[in-house]
This record gives C-alpha cells, sequence and structure tokens, in this order.
C-alpha cells in the first residue's frame, strides 16, 4: 500500500525486505582519511559564490564521494545524512545547529581547507518564527523522491494540482491494519497543517496498492474536508484525489483533516511506510496486527530521499495490544515505515 501528498509530499509504499544493515557507529575517533586529490592552498581565495559554491569546488578537488564524507564525519562523532551534505553543497539549505557548525569544521579539515575557510562564509542564521517554514523548508520534487513515477506527476498536472509549501504539515498520524489473513486492509490517516500563504483550499492525496492488489484504493470517511475530482488508474492500482478543505485558510491558519483508505485484497503484507519529501514536525505511525496474526519479528528502517538502502534499523517491540508503532520527531525528507516477518 503506498500513499502520497504533495505539499509533505508524503508516500508509503509496500516493497520487499531488505538484508543490508548499516555500518554500526564508532564511538572512539579516528583519523580521517586523506583527500585523494590535491588539497586547496591556505591562499586560495573563497568562490565569489559563497559557502555552497566554497564547498562544492573543495568536495570536486578532494575527490570524495558524499558517502565517504559522511562516513568520516561519523567517525568523528558527527552525524550528517547524504541528502544534507548535498542540499549544503546545492546552496538549498544552510548550517545553523551547532553539530553541523562542528561538521562543517571538520569538513575543513577533511578537505583540506584553512580554518574557517567554509565557516566564515555562513550566513546568519535563516529566519526563525511563526511563518518562517514559508521560506525555509525544503521540497523535494516527485523525481527527487520517486524517481520514474511520471503517471502521478501526469496527474498532478491535469488536476492543477497546488504549489508545494502551501501547507506546512505540523503532525502526521498512520494508522494501519493487518487483517488475520495477514493482508493490510485499512489505513486511517490524520493531518494537522498550517497555511503558509492565504487562500489554500485544497490539498492533492495519492494511494497506491501493493503489486499483488488487484484494484485501487478506495479514499473513505472524509472529515473536515470532502473529495474533489478523482483519478483512478487500475492498470497501476494508483489512486490521485483532490482533498477539499472545509473552508479556504488564510495565512497561519490551522485546520485537521482525517480520511480513511480502504485497501484493495492482495497477498500477505510485508511492510508499511511513508515517503517524505518535506519536513513534518511530528510523524507517528502505528501497524496494528490481527491477534490471530501477529508476525514474529519487527523492524523500523529509514532511507535517504530516492534510496533503496536503508541507513538506520531498529528493531521494534509488538506489544500486548497486537500492535507497533513509530516516532518521529522533527522527521526530515526522507523514507521511514515499518517491515515484519511472519512466522
Amino acid at each position: 500500500m503506498a500513499a502520497q501528498q504533495p505539499q509533505d509530499a508524503a508516500r508509503l509504499r509496500l516493497v520487499g525486505s531488505r538484508t543490508e544493515r548499516p555500518d554500526p557507529p564508532v564511538p572512539a575517533p579516528s583519523p580521517v582519511p586523506a583527500p585523494t586529490a590535491p588539497a586547496p592552498s591556505a591562499g586560495r581565495p573563497a568562490p565569489a559564490g559563497g559557502f555552497a559554491d566554497a564547498l562544492h569546488l573543495a568536495i570536486e578537488a578532494s575527490g570524495l564521494s558524499l558517502d565517504r564524507i559522511r562516513a568520516a564525519l561519523a567517525k568523528r562523532g558527527v552525524r550528517v545524512s547524504v541528502t544534507t551534505l548535498s542540499y549544503w553543497r546545492r546552496g538549498r539549505s544552510q548550517p545553523e545547529r551547532a553539530s553541523s557548525l562542528r561538521a562543517v569544521h571538520l569538513l575543513e579539515e577533511l578537505l583540506g581547507l584553512p580554518h574557517s575557510a567554509l565557516s566564515s562564509l555562513l550566513g546568519p542564521p535563516r529566519p526563525r518564527g511563526r511563518w518562517a517554514a514559508a521560506a525555509s523548508t525544503l521540497h523535494l520534487g516527485l523525481e527527487d523522491v520517486w524517481p520514474g513515477e511520471q503517471e502521478i506527476a501526469a496527474i498532478f498536472a491535469e488536476l492543477d494540482a497546488p504549489p508545494a509549501g502551501e501547507l506546512e504539515r505540523l503532525s502526521i498520524h498512520d494508522s494501519y491494519y493487518v487483517d488475520a489473513q495477514r493482508r493490510g486492509n485499512l489505513l486511517r490517516m490524520r493531518q494537522v497543517v498550517r497555511a503558509t500563504v492565504g487562500g489554500v483550499g485544497r490539498c492533492m492525496v495519492v494511494h497506491k496498492a501493493d503489486e499483488e492488489a488487484t484494484g485501487c484504493p478506495e479514499i473513505t470517511s472524509v472529515r473536515h474536508g470532502r473529495l474533489g475530482r478523482v483519478r483512478r488508474r487500475p492498470e497501476s492500482g494508483l489512486t490521485v484525489a483532490e482533498l477539499m478543505l472545509d473552508r479556504p485558510l488564510g495565512l497561519g491558519d490551522s485546520t485537521v483533516f482525517e480520511y480513511e483508505v480502504e485497501i484493495p485484497p492482495g497477498g500477505p503484507t510485508l511492510e508499511y511506510s511513508r515517503r517524505f519529501a518535506t519536513q513534518v514536525r511530528e510523524y507517528v505511525l502505528q501497524v496494528h496486527f490481527d491477534p490471530a496474526a501477529v508476525p514474529a519479528h519487527c523492524e523500523r528502517y529509514d532511507r535517504e530521499p530516492g534510496a533503496d538502502v536503508d541507513h538506520r534499523r531498529e528493531q521494534l517491540w509488538i506489544g500486548a495490544s497486537a500492535s507497533a508503532h513509530v516516532l518521529s520527531p522533527d522527521q526530515q525528507p526522507g523514507h521511514i515505515g515499518i517491515r515484519w516477518e511472519w512466522a
């Protein structure tokens, strides 16, 4: 089962379980490998474009991949994702938190730059406050998060989807239900959103069935809104719909909307996840199993946007209520989910 909203651009997809596991953390600092290309000299002038250009040129000169840089920083006790490094390099965001600023100083050392060669190019912190999210939140495109999903993009164009970022996602809560036949049969979704511009009256929602399922997901029981236009693609199990809010929102107005998704029948379900193309302040995922069909093993996993390999895994406890959950505060763009194994 898969789902997505374009403004938070979240999408859920069931895929086969993966066996690759991330590298274990290294608690003690160790020497950082030297760059494979000649290091810039101390007298090298900084690029006119500022921090992003200076970082980009230094990475190019070093010959190091972003993944090797990430691993080197992790060995020094600073964890920065490849996605974040890519954003810094392309100027889509800048380091501001204390841990990020420490990463910048380590980057100067790793890339052979003089002390403060990068940190001195950082501008003032970006504005923070009630409406700062409209200007500072990153919004990845469909192709960045779901490579090859031209069908969804075409439907968005047909329905004249509203621009990304009009709604700030404050909270998303997914409840996914698995029946006694080990099949996902129902999704309940709740979102708390706030308008970053005036006149916001709708958003798009997308749900995609598992590959083994027959038919399209059906959106039902909409609360605090109503369904607008709906497009179905039975051959790919895709449903795209407009969700019309109860009223147009002014700048800073908030609302809550909820709906359910009836999932078409398919084979045994192994996983449920959501993909994010923008930051969400709080994401909660609960998977509820029928007491007659409780899996033998359950784990959380996280991936970078568009990646096929987990960068984090964590064992989850299935409680007496036959359910497991994940809480992800300040969820960044990427992919998070729960997978399980049947006995």
